[in-house]
């Protein structure tokens, strides 16, 4: 994609040039599983997630039904205030958890933001953090799900942990940075200004959960 013609978008500020694949427009543009409204019945569905404020602007709400005799998903619906890339992320994740008799809910959780992805075809660096929110409602619709059916031990609770007490950095602050852009820690550093002046401990830390959001969201 050298070619002129081939830019979707050119950041006014930077002059990046960022390309969406033919499989990312598609779902852009025909977005699969979407509800344009909420559901005017929501107890027809098993379990019931959100994520984000709409008044920051990013939100993913999702429903879920589960099929009784296979305990498997067998429909994800969802809505989104949302970019392109939180679209056809979400949409292509509701395809992949719901295809082939769906998946069981623990499998759906092993989906992660990469493998969706890869059946994208690939996303700017710079709009990956746009398509986790699928990631994130639907660990919460997970938890809706295991709470309403007994299963307790499965609910997966993320807490904010503060890594530099000085400054009350918390690692769900450097987990934002690495998907804003951050790979190593001094570009942490740079956004959130910890680690400077730190210990050695909160150094070493801040740098293995770089490596770890980094694995996590990039591969």
């Amino acid at each position: 994609m050298n070619n002129k013609q081939d830019i979707d978008v050119i950041n006014q500020y930077t002059g990046e040039k960022w390309y969406y694949s033919d499989i990312v427009k598609d779902h852009f543009f025909h977005p699969r599983n979407l509800l344009w409204e909420r559901p005017k019945d929501e107890s027809e569905y098993d379990a019931h997630g959100m994520v984000g404020s709409p008044a920051c602007g990013d939100m993913m709400e999702m429903w879920m039904k589960i099929d009784p005799a296979t305990a498997r998903v067998k429909d994800l619906k969802w809505k989104t205030f949302g970019c392109a890339s939180a679209i056809a992320a979400t949409s292509m994740f509701s395809v992949m958890v719901t295809e082939n008799g769906g998946l069981s809910v623990e499998e759906a959780l092993k989906v992660r933001p990469q493998d969706v992805m890869l059946r994208l075809g690939g996303l700017p660096n710079r709009k990956i953090h746009c398509s986790v929110l699928a990631d994130k409602a639907f660990q919460k619709i997970a938890n809706d799900y295991f709470r309403k059916t007994g299963r307790f031990d499965k609910i997966v609770v993320e807490g904010a942990r503060v890594i530099d007490p000085r400054l009350n950095i918390t690692d769900k602050d450097i987990e934002e940075a690495v998907l804003e852009g951050a790979q190593n820690l001094e570009d942490v550093q740079k956004k959130l200004k910890v680690g400077v002046g730190a210990s050695e401990e909160v150094k070493t830390e801040v740098e293995q959960l770089v490596r770890f959001y980094k694995d996590k969201y990039y591969g």
